[in-house]
Formats: structure tokens, sequence, C-alpha cells
């Protein structure tokens, strides 16, 4: 009866629930591990820092501009920056705005519902009044085409709602990195423990989203809505862009009758932490822009451990992809323990049951994902 039991209760990745149970992380502790994990958050921190910048200046100043062709210089516009622009010699933006539409695709969260509220409807309307005032030709538009004007704006509060989201993560990265500088985080598990308090300490901290229309500051989500960081933006960012994501143009069949995209979007798996870092550095695979992002901004130390691998830096993007996907399995590893029902080192036997419902739920996700391959 006690081999029965232990067969019933047994997962193919029972080893990860004990090591969280434990204390430890998805992510093994080692020296190498540290050196990848680190670097690659303190590049992200840099890259996250400029992505949140322009999805705050796109919501707050391209506000219904419907061909906004300068929104990706916030504001300065020059000809050497236009000449970078043209050489592709800038932050790829256009990452950034692949997670937005990804989170809003997806939905979740009190953002995604809010947006579908009468409360919204009136403050949008108010706001496109405002600022179609004398404008003949989008007066009309509007009339004939009611909800597209809308649709912009709901688009545009996840601008501004992933920007909020990614400039505590940003700054909790940086700090991240400062730390582990002055050798006060020297492990896996304090990396995770630095995470997962800077998602705590943040975890109410309001979103909200005000424009400027001539004089007057229309709130599209004033402060009231009580909109927060933790449930409403870093809860429905992971499952979107972790797990979820889109499938990226020419590595699936978009033919319906091959059946290789599922209707349902809550089986999309071609998130984060799914993805084959391999295809990284082809031409319409959204990764490839931030890899590339990132590789400007490599510490000296994590420059170094590439160099001194099997290929040095001739793979270098699809090396960086491996690596973030390490730091993501850690920044899910403190949203893991953060969400917990209770404690995982809890002795209450009732608890610990609960516990274990909870982390099998999460390994039943990682099936498909890439946690094994990772921790090789």
């Amino acid at each position: 009866m006690i081999i029965s039991k232990k067969k019933k209760r047994s997962h193919p990745l029972e080893s990860y629930i004990e090591r969280l149970i434990n204390g430890d992380a998805l992510l093994a502790d080692s020296p190498d591990n540290m050196i990848e994990v680190v670097g690659i958050l303190h590049s992200y921190g840099i890259v996250l820092d400029a992505y949140s910048r322009n999805l705050i200046y796109v919501a707050e100043h391209q506000f219904l501009v419907l061909f906004p062709f300068f929104k990706y210089f916030d504001g300065e516009i020059s000809w050497s920056k236009l000449v970078r622009h043209w050489w592709h010699d800038r932050i790829n933006f256009e990452y950034a705005e692949y997670c937005m539409k990804t989170m809003f695709w997806h939905g979740g969260g009190g953002l995604d519902a809010y947006l579908d509220t009468p409360e919204f409807e009136e403050r949008a309307a108010a706001a496109i009044n405002a600022k179609l005032k004398g404008n003949f030709f989008m007066e009309r538009v509007n009339w004939l085409f009611p909800e597209f004007l809308p649709e912009q704006i709901r688009m545009l509060a996840y601008y501004s709602g992933l920007g909020q989201f990614w400039r505590v993560m940003s700054d909790m990265f940086m700090a991240l990195s400062a730390g582990y500088d002055k050798g006060e985080i020297q492990s896996i598990p304090q990396v995770v423990e630095h995470i997962k308090n800077g998602l705590v300490a943040a975890a109410n901290q309001p979103i909200t989203y005000n424009v400027k229309i001539g004089d007057k500051v229309y709130e599209i989500i004033p402060k009231s809505i009580g909109l927060t960081f933790l449930a409403d933006t870093a809860i429905p960012y992971v499952e979107a862009v972790f797990f979820r994501g889109t499938p990226f143009l020419g590595t699936v069949s978009f033919n319906a009758q091959a059946g290789q995209i599922s209707p349902d979007l809550s089986r999309f798996a071609y998130g984060a932490l799914y993805a084959d870092p391999l295809p990284v550095g082809s031409a319409g695979i959204p990764p490839t822009l931030v890899m590339q992002d990132m590789r400007h901004y490599l510490p000296d130390y994590l420059k170094d451990f590439y160099q001194k691998t099997l290929r040095g830096e001739d793979d270098l993007r699809v090396k960086i992809c491996r690596t973030f996907q390490k730091s993501m399995f850690c920044v899910t590893t403190a949203a893991i323990l953060g969400l917990a029902p209770y404690p995982l080192d809890t002795k209450d036997l009732e608890q610990q049951e609960k516990n274990r419902v909870y982390l099998v739920g999460w390994m039943d996700r990682f099936m498909t994902s890439q946690l094994n391959d990772v921790n090789v």
C-alpha cells in the first residue's frame, strides 16, 4: 500500500516540487548559473528601462495619433537619431510592442476586465471627443466606426500598464546586479528571494493612466478603479509572455486544417519558458529583438564567461536566449513562492497537501517547457 501511494503521488517533475519545498529554486544553484542569471538581468534591466520609458511615452504623448511615425524617438527627434534608426542602431522597441499586444490579446486580470466596463467607455468617449474637437474628418470616421478609437485607447492602456510594470522590474533587476557586485547576493535562492521581495513590495502599487489634451487631464484609468501592480499587470504578464505567447511567423503552419495552432488560447505554449533557443536570430522571431538589445549591455564578467565556451561569441544570441530562460525561471520561481496558498515550509499537513496540489498545477504546465534543458 505504501508503494502504491508513492506511485500515485509521483509526478514526472517531482524533483522540482521537492526542490521548491526545500527552499531551492527551479534553476539549480551554481557559480556558473549565478554569473549568467545576474549578468543577463543586469543587461535586461537596462533594456527594460528603455522599453518602459517608450511605452509610457507612446501612451501619453501619441494618444490617438493614427500614424505615429516618430513614436520610438521619445519626443527627441534629430537627424543623427533618425540615421541611427534607419541603420537599426537602436533599441528594438518592436519587441516591447510584441509583449504588449500579447498581453492585450490574452487578457486576464483587472486591467482587461476594466477595459470592457461602461465606466471605461465613458472616460474613453470624453477623451475622444476632446481629441477630435474641430477635426471634421476624424469625427465622421468615429461616427462611422464607433468601436475603432475606443479599441485604440484599450491598446494604449496596455502600453501604459506594461510600461509601469517594466519600470518596477527594471529597478528591481538593477538593484539585484548592484547587490551581486557588493557580494550581498551570492546564490540562486538569494536571487529568487530578492525578486520575490521586490514583487511583494510593489504588489499594491497603483496602475493608472492619464492623458493631457489641451489644458485638461483625462483619467483613462483612475486610481479609484483599484488596479495594482501584481494582480493586474505582473500576473497577466507572466501568463501571457512567459507561458502563452504567440506562434512566431515562419515556425508553424497557420493553415487551420493543419491543426498546428490550438483554437484555445489558454493552451498556447509559445512563451519565453518554452522557446527553442536555436531559431533565435532568424527573421520574424520576436525574441531575436530583445536578445539583440541585451547583447549591447552585457557586463564584462558575462562576456568573459561566454568567450570561454565552445563557440565563443559566434552563437551569442543563442547563448543569451538560454541564459535569459534561466533568469526567467528564477522570476517564475519567485512568482510561485509569492502566490503559494501557504508557506512552502509549513508543518501543517493540510496546508502541505494544498501546497502540493498548487505546485503540481505548475509542474503540469512545465512539462513541455525548457525547464529540464536549462538544468543540464
